[in-house]
């Protein structure tokens, strides 16, 4: 059983993004592991594996619109069957 269920990724596209901030958001906010924050001030790309991708996905659209939203369930994988 892995720890951390969904493998979250999305696009964030804004103003002014700081993926550096967005980073320690992640890190004191939300529990999980494997984060990736990288992009530019218009644009981060966002993955993450946590439990509750639903509060991944509130924070990223109070900070900008998303898009390309992919939530894959890592357990159901590992077992053979369609995340």
């Amino acid at each position: 059983m892995l720890e951390f269920k969904y493998d979250t990724q999305l696009l964030i596209e804004g103003e002014n993004l700081d993926e550096d901030v967005i980073r320690d958001y992640f890190t004191e906010n939300f529990k999980g592991d494997c984060l990736l924050a990288v992009g530019d001030d218009e644009l981060i790309k966002i993955h993450f594996h946590t439990n509750e991708p639903w509060k991944v996905l509130a924070y990223c659209s109070s900070i900008g619109e998303i898009y390309d939203i992919v939530i894959e369930d890592m357990d159901r994988q590992a077992r053979g069957l369609q995340g």
